[in-house]
This record gives C-alpha cells, structure tokens and sequence, in this order.
C-alpha cells in the first residue's frame, strides 16, 4: 500500500511498535522510509502517551536470575532431602540448613511465577513433581473453593441447609461443619470480603440457614 493511503497514524505499524519491534525493523518489514514510521508513531504517541513506555517495556527482555555455585548447592540439597524423605525443606525446622534450603526454594518459586527462573534450577526443579506449588495456604484456597461448589450443587439438589451435628450423611456433616464455620468467621468479622461476596452470591440466605428444630428423620427438603 502506498505510504500517502496510510491514515495516520497506521494502525499496523502502532501495534508493532508497542510489541518492541525498532521503527528501523518496521521500515524494513513494511518497505517504508524510516522518516514515514517515524512520523506515523509520533502521532500515536502524541495521542497516547503510554506508547513509549510500552515499546520500552515490551523491547527489555525478561531479567534471569542467574545461577551461583551456592545456588547450585542448594538446588542438589532440595532434590536429595525430597529423594531421601519425600517431601520439601520446612522453614520451621530445627536444622538452619533446612530453613535455609526453603528460604531459597520460595524465591524460586517467585522467580517462577515472574517467568525469571534460571533453565538450570528449572531443569533441576522438574525431578520434585509440583514444587512450585504454594503450600498449606493454597491449599486452603482451594479447599475453599471446593467446598463452596460441593454445597452449591448440594442445596441446588432441593436439599435445606446442612447441620454440623445429628446429620443424615457424612456429606452433610462436612458441608455442614464448613458453613458453621463460615457463619462464626462472619459474626467475629473474621471472614474474607471477597469470600463474603462469594457466599453471598451463590448461597443466597447461607447466614441465616434453616429453620429450627426440624424433626430428626424428616426429609431433609430446603425450605422457601
């Protein structure tokens, strides 16, 4: 296409640029004089002024964390203690090594997440299946969440809210034991908003739950 049919600033070449590209590689991959880019990409960030520090930001490639003699050494430790024990370095360990070990194995796991982690402790890391995991309090996260489900589909079913204590079935005794201690989190303002909103979204009525004294052995149908 002609460069005078271009509308500037050139939709093409703006997105280009924001990706990293040079206005040098942009010249060269569209056949337009550098001069043209240019004045195409000054519009553009005359409009918006984020564009610059987009094309910085996408040009500076990705830090690594570079790997130590140390690191290495720490790498071998983690693998052995996981071979020898099954199981991760504890930071509450009684062994100053150990702690240090898992002390080094969390900032892996955030180098991981930053997408700064070295190949080499990558590598080295795949032989412990799941290190990058978060631990107890993920867990936690997703047990949540779980159980949120598993009481949503049990309430959707027609059932009425389940009870802690005297229940039917070991599934009403576990969801009822989880929404008791929601429902006591709630009232010491001791449970999460977001968490709150979930309830309150998807369980509709969950802090009042069902009326009392229900018989025992009478069908377990929701009521309202």
């Amino acid at each position: 296409m002609p460069d005078q049919k271009r509308t500037a600033p050139y939709a093409e070449w703006v997105l280009m640029y924001r990706q990293g590209l040079t206005t040098t590689q942009i010249s060269a991959t569209a056949g337009a004089a550098q001069s043209t880019v240019r004045y195409h990409l000054a519009i553009a960030a005359a409009a918006e002024p984020s564009l610059r520090g987009d094309h910085r930001n996408a040009a500076r490639p990705t830090p690594v964390i570079r790997v130590t003699a140390e690191g290495v050494q720490n790498l071998r430790d983690t693998i052995a203690l996981y071979k020898t024990e099954g199981r991760l370095p504890s930071s509450k360990s009684a062994s100053a090594r150990e702690r240090a070990l898992a002390t080094w194995l969390l900032r892996r796991r955030q180098d991981h997440d930053q997408g700064t982690l070295s190949p080499t402790y990558s590598d080295g890391l795949k032989e412990i299946p799941g290190w990058e995991q978060r631990t107890r309090k993920d867990n936690d996260e997703k047990r949540w969440k779980e159980r949120l489900q598993d009481l949503t589909a049990y309430m959707a079913a027609g059932n009425d809210w389940p009870r802690h204590k005297k229940t039917d079935t070991e599934e009403e005794r576990v969801l009822g034991m989880w929404l008791h201690i929601q429902r006591m989190k709630y009232r010491r303002d001791e449970l999460d908003q977001d968490k709150k909103e979930k309830l309150n979204r998807m369980l509709s009525g969950w802090r009042e739950g069902r009326t009392r004294g229900r018989p025992p052995g009478s069908p377990n149908i929701r009521r309202g």
